[in-house]
């Protein structure tokens, strides 16, 4: 069971390994940088490096987990070019399957998940969020309101860049987090306290994670002296008896 440390999901589940750069949220990708010391270890399932790779073998691992909040390929993206439609199908029918899991997809390529969106299941343990890091890639959240996602959300993460403009319209949740490691690049703070103002207007339930920094642990992750760790109110009684210390946000759905 990989337990992640991720602050808005329980577990992780790589069907997929690898990815490639496509938008300036991917300069200084965490994954990448994760998969070069797992390489190193030894781990046969990272021998490919951050080649794009198919696990067929993981497909079958949530069947014998206790129900769990899962991030879908914390170290791919499942819409990346190279991986099959049907592989992707395979993917979904294991979450059609295991009602008893709530699966976060985040992917960055929207616009194969909003073509592929017909040829899949999307129940509603199914959740689809798009990263956005700044306004250059804003188009992300159109093709993402083209799915049938019964829950659609949006990482803003790492911000780099102000979206005084969010149409969050059909969306659920929004996260927001500043990029860490040895060169960040910041994150103003009023850039996140006008995201904050737009998910209060706009009734969406808003997560912040963290403000990033070479030390993200010194820097916390309080906003206006008290954290945000809002979730959808879609799945309000999901949660129920499941985790912890979660807050809904009781917007009107």
């Amino acid at each position: 069971m990989a337990h992640s440390s991720i602050e808005w999901t329980q577990q992780t589940w790589n069907p997929t390994t690898g990815c490639t750069k496509i938008s300036q949220g991917c300069k200084f990708c965490y994954a990448e940088a994760f998969t070069k010391r797992l390489q190193a270890m030894g781990l046969e399932k990272y021998q490919n490096g951050f080649d794009l790779t198919i696990h067929p073998d993981e497909l079958d691992k949530p069947r014998k987990w206790k129900p769990a909040v899962i991030f879908v390929n914390s170290m791919s993206d499942l819409f990346h070019e190279k991986v099959p439609l049907e592989f992707i199908q395979s993917v979904f029918k294991v979450m059609n399957e295991c009602p008893q899991h709530h699966f976060q997809v985040l992917t960055k390529r929207a616009e194969l998940a909003a073509a592929y969106s017909p040829y899949l299941n999307w129940t509603p343990n199914i959740w689809l969020g798009v990263s956005v890091e700044d306004e250059r890639v804003v188009g992300r959240i159109d093709y993402l309101r083209r799915t049938g996602a019964f829950v659609k959300f949006l990482s803003l993460e790492p911000l780099i860049g102000p979206l005084p403009r969010l149409n969050l319209e059909g969306m659920d949740w929004v996260i927001v987090g500043g990029e860490s490691g040895r060169k960040p690049r910041p994150m103003q703070p009023e850039w996140v306290k006008d995201i904050l103002e737009q998910c209060k207007s706009a009734n969406v339930a808003f997560f912040f994670k963290q403000w990033g920094g070479r030390n993200k642990k010194a820097s916390g992750r309080e906003l206006n002296g008290q954290t945000y760790d809002e979730y959808p109110a879609k799945v309000h009684n999901a949660f129920n008896h499941r985790t912890n210390n979660i807050k809904i946000k009781q917007q009107n759905v």
